[in-house]
């Protein structure tokens, strides 16, 4: 995708897994965190960070990926995992600034 991606892109695939080429685990997108940024000053969107959900264990490398949200979107993100307490899940997100 060429156009600049902005929040209302994944808006309608909150709660929908998203699968990266080559990884075998579902991402369920389960957030879109919206930041207190305005959009003058050269800015081209408003920044936001996509939060998902993805299995515990084996965790999916930092880095572009290409992912495909479940009936339909294609996208090419920089996906970062992070650091959850949460025993049952790996957490991961995304940044848009």
């Amino acid at each position: 995708m060429s156009e600049i991606l902005t929040a209302e892109h994944f808006r309608p695939h909150l709660g929908t897994p998203f699968h990266a080429a080559g990884w075998p685990h579902p991402l369920m997108l389960h957030e879109i965190e919206m930041h207190n940024t305005r959009r003058g000053a050269g800015l081209s969107r408003d920044a936001f960070t996509l939060i998902f959900h993805g299995t515990r264990g084996e965790v999916l490398s930092e880095g572009m990926h290409v992912v495909e949200a479940e009936g339909g979107g294609r996208f090419e993100l920089y996906i970062i995992p992070i650091h959850t307490m949460e025993r049952d899940r790996q957490d991961y997100q995304a940044v848009f600034n």
